[in-house]
């Protein structure tokens, strides 16, 4: 995949794309503080049928460093930027956790230029999924990150996203790319986005066909939850990966791929 660039006030965006002519396009959103490599198992076993994006978000990977002040806004905008650039119309967006929420974002933005949405272990941003506590948590996450030493901040966020040795170590090598004031300022950050998304974003149809997948062994959060009461609110597929937790795209990556291919080959 050949690396770009996209600039921005804030800061420089990287991101990865190989076409595939007349090909659908698949564009991947890592989560939070996880960067492009959370989808190479899906860019290597994909990308000889479709056309591959994957960004680093701002603040993240290669896109660093970048000035903490971006709204959800701004991330589907430069988002949308990037996409004009490239000449992709109507991808399916492919985000994972809070990399799924920048895609419903953008959806409901841009509703006529999304061919398709899947998730991967990702909460909605419909207000009456949370609860006032958590929207109180996403909010006030600063103290409580600074006062976990940073070892164990690593070894949680470890054990806490991933059931696999592959899923492990690779979340393992990210998390070891930051420093602890970093991590904590970006994931602060962060929640609080996601919290302003929920509380500012409407509860409207997803203007695209959508699957959602959930690690069987998801426990970040209240994830599992979360997916179950969207699915049964929306009807919405909702499929569970077998042994996988909260990156299950990278604790069973061949049955993710399938279930994306499929998708992506029944759209219209």
């Amino acid at each position: 995949m050949e690396e770009k660039t996209y600039k921005t006030g804030m800061g420089v965006i990287h991101y990865w794309q190989a076409a595939q002519p007349g090909a659908a396009w698949l564009v991947f959103l890592p989560g939070l503080t996880a960067d492009r490599r959370l989808f190479d198992k899906q860019a290597e076993a994909l990308g000889a049928r479709f056309g591959c994006l994957v960004w680093d978000a701002p603040a993240h990977g290669a896109s660093r460093p970048f000035t903490l002040a971006f709204t959800m806004d701004d991330l589907t905008g430069w988002l949308h930027g990037i996409l004009e650039r490239e000449g992709i119309s109507r991808p399916v967006l492919v985000g994972q956790s809070m990399g799924g929420c920048i895609a419903q974002a953008y959806a409901q933005r841009y509703p006529q230029q999304v061919g398709g949405l899947v998730t991967v272990d990702s909460p909605p941003l419909g207000r009456r999924y949370y609860t006032g506590a958590e929207l109180w948590l996403l909010h006030h996450t600063k103290w409580m990150y600074r006062s976990i030493p940073w070892g164990w901040l690593q070894k949680w966020g470890v054990a806490g996203t991933a059931e696999s040795p592959y899923g492990r170590e690779l979340m393992a090598r990210t998390m070891e790319s930051y420093h602890k004031k970093e991590y904590c300022a970006l994931a602060t950050h962060g929640y609080r986005l996601l919290a302003q998304a929920v509380g500012s974003y409407e509860d409207h149809p997803l203007p695209c066909p959508a699957l959602l997948l959930c690690g069987e062994k998801d426990m970040a959060g209240s994830c599992k939850r979360y997916d179950r009461a969207w699915a049964k609110a929306t009807g919405l597929p909702l499929v569970w990966v077998p042994g996988a937790g909260h990156n299950s795209n990278t604790d069973n990556p061949g049955f993710v791929n399938q279930q994306i291919g499929r998708f992506v080959e029944r759209l219209p």
